[in-house]
C-alpha cells in the first residue's frame, strides 16, 4: 500500500474522531448556544480535510495522470466548495 493512501486515511480517522468528540462536547455542555460554537468549529475542519485528502491524493497520483485530469479534479474541488459555502 502506497504511504500517501496511509496519509490520507490518517486525515480522515483523525477528522472523524474530532467530530466524536464534538458531539460528546456539544452532549457535555448541554446547550443549543455551546453545540451551535462547537458545530461551527467543525464546519471549519470539514473543508480543510477535504482539500488536505485531495492535496494527498492529487500528489500521489501526479506520475501517472495526465495534468488536464489533475487540473479538472482541482477544479472539482473548487467547485464543491464554492457551492457548500455560506
Amino acid at each position: 500500500m502506497e504511504k500517501v493512501v496511509y496519509a490520507m486515511a490518517s486525515l480522515r480517522f483523525i477528522s472523524g474522531l474530532l467530530e466524536v468528540l464534538g458531539g460528546l462536547t456539544m452532549l457535555y455542555f448541554g446547550t443549543a448556544s455551546k453545540a451551535l460554537q462547537v458545530n461551527g468549529l467543525l464546519a471549519l475542519v470539514g473543508p480543510f480535510v477535504l482539500i488536505a485528502v485531495t492535496a494527498f491524493g492529487v500528489v500521489g497520483i501526479a506520475d501517472g495522470v495526465s495534468v488536464r485530469r489533475i487540473i479538472l479534479l482541482i477544479v472539482g474541488v473548487a467547485c464543491i466548495l464554492f457551492a457548500t459555502r455560506t
